[in-house]
């Protein structure tokens, strides 16, 4: 299991995947009936992404998001005041 915090953490997280799988951007779009301009844009982490595109992006990888309460100080992170 991999706890990612960023955006960009969770493009990395789909591109080590994708390439494990051995599919290129285009491959996995199809998969996913999206553009690979699209999965290129999940994988460089940017904000722009729908969810609805990330589920089925990972559902295609054969990966899951789980949800669980935050770290107390997670690595590479700045806390909030709340």
């Amino acid at each position: 299991m991999q706890v990612v915090h960023t955006a960009k953490q969770v493009g990395a997280l789909v591109r080590r995947e994708r390439r494990k799988l051995g599919l290129t951007q285009g491959l996995l779009g199809k998969r996913v009936q999206r553009r690979q301009a699209t999965i290129s844009k999940l994988e460089a982490g940017q904000p722009a992404i729908q969810i609805l595109t990330l589920l089925d992006t990972l559902a295609a990888l054969d990966l899951e998001i789980a949800i669980r309460p935050r770290a107390e100080n997670p690595p590479g992170r700045r806390r909030r005041d709340r």
